[in-house]
């Protein structure tokens, strides 16, 4: 073991090599400290072939399998677990061998949040195996947890926290995403009840994990969901917003107490900044404000010209789940939060 109680190399599967997947597969076989031993996958077109092909890297001498049981006879010590689904069979059973899992999913960001019956059943297959897991990622994940606790260790008021997250998205040429998937260019006036509860449910766990760490008291959990709809005709990569159409969308999940909000996460995904609405709208990237004792305000840009978006972008998530493999390898049994661990420090290849 080394100074910091991780061991010098970790045997690791990757699960499922999607826009995330193949990314952290990626980041295993670049890692110092990280031995790519396996890789699952859906498609049939995909078993069996070398993860170097999976990831745009050279051979690995790795070969992608489709079965479960190929994956538990390697005996890794971790699973990064990218999958669109969740298998909650598939995840006890890793588990229960005692293989810890790092997730990129939303599923097990804090305790009290996940569907009771599933939790008491990760729990269990965690106890019997010896094993741990924590999800984590760029957007929940790194900026509403783990930047926020640095922030707020420069406090000793705290009295509310606001995330900002931004996305221009006029030069992402993928109008099936845009125009059907998002609702842009449509004439809604309010948002969908379920993709509500889908981002409450994703982004207020995370949240949660902040405030239990700083003992903030909270009540309850609210979503809320606004359009505003663009001024004039405008063109973008994904095709033409007509005048009056839905042009921007914000959506903010908040923890209050006594009907006042005190942890804030907001997402606002534009199509252009020319609006019926004045948001205030910033570059691709996060703004954190605090609101204490001593007052702050962080803006993190994304520097990424758009034509090199969509191969930079994967990284902002991959790139924090491949360094939490070490410290959940090393963690105590269960499920971990951002705050059950240690400040993750990245360790890079030499070279």
């Amino acid at each position: 073991m080394t100074e910091t109680g991780r061991k010098a190399s970790h045997r690791v599967v990757q699960w499922a090599t999607g826009n995330i997947g193949s990314r952290t597969l990626r980041g295993i076989a670049e890692h110092p400290e990280l031995e790519l031993v396996g890789v699952l996958v859906y498609g049939a077109d995909k078993s069996d072939l070398d993860a170097g092909e999976l990831c745009g890297l050279p051979p690995l001498g790795v070969r992608a399998t489709t079965e479960l049981a190929d994956v538990l006879d390697l005996k890794p010590d971790c699973v990064l677990y990218a999958p669109r689904e969740l298998d909650a069979d598939a995840v006890c059973a890793l588990l229960e061998a005692g293989v810890n899992v790092v997730a990129t999913r939303t599923d097990f960001h804090h305790p009290e949040a996940m569907d009771q019956s599933l939790r008491r059943r990760i729990e269990a297959a965690c106890e019997a195996g010896g094993s741990s897991i924590h999800s984590t990622g760029s957007s929940p994940g790194f900026v509403t947890e783990a930047l926020p606790l640095v922030l707020a260790s420069v406090q000793r008021r705290l009295d509310g926290l606001l995330i900002e997250e931004f996305a221009d998205l006029s030069k992402r040429p993928s109008p099936g995403l845009l125009f059907e998937v998002m609702g842009f260019g449509g004439r809604h006036e309010a948002f969908d009840e379920r993709r509500l509860a889908s981002l409450k449910s994703s982004f207020a766990p995370s949240l949660r994990v902040v405030a239990d760490a700083l003992g903030l008291e909270v009540e309850q959990a609210e979503v809320h969901g606004e359009f505003a709809y663009a001024r004039s005709r405008t063109t973008i990569a994904a095709g033409v917003l007509e005048a009056g159409s839905v042009a921007a969308q914000r959506v903010t999940v908040a923890w209050t107490r006594a009907g006042r909000p005190v942890l804030r996460f907001r997402a606002s995904w534009y199509c252009t900044e020319d609006l019926d609405r004045d948001w205030d709208l910033r570059d691709t990237g996060w703004r954190l404000t605090v609101d204490g004792d001593a007052p702050l305000d962080v803006t993190v840009r994304f520097p990424v010209a758009p034509e090199n978006a969509a191969a930079t972008y994967p990284g902002y998530t991959a790139n924090r789940a491949v360094n939490a493999v070490p410290w959940v390898c090393a963690a105590a049994p269960g499920i971990r939060t951002t705050a059950d661990l240690p400040h993750m420090v990245s360790t890079f290849p030499q070279g």
